[in-house]
């Protein structure tokens, strides 16, 4: 498994990163729910929504932003 980070953008959405600081998503707050928001880059950096490593993980649902859950629930996809 591998640990993600969070870092707080706003009250409403975390940044999720790979421990090297690699940005592979966010968590944004939808209603009383927090979702998981898939996010890649292309070849020149531009952000590619619902892309990366945890493409197949865009839209789960987190009842918190809580890194230990998110490690658990996202990190195992990024070992495969």
């Amino acid at each position: 498994m591998t640990p993600l980070s969070l870092r707080s953008v706003n009250a409403n959405v975390h940044s999720v990163h790979t421990p090297d600081g690699t940005h592979v998503g966010n968590l944004k707050r939808i209603g009383e729910d927090w979702k998981f928001k898939a996010v890649g880059y292309d070849t020149s950096g531009g952000v590619e929504p619902g892309g990366g490593p945890l493409t197949e993980q865009h839209n789960m649902v987190f009842g918190t932003p809580d890194p230990a859950a998110v490690s658990l629930r996202l990190g195992p996809y990024l070992t495969a």
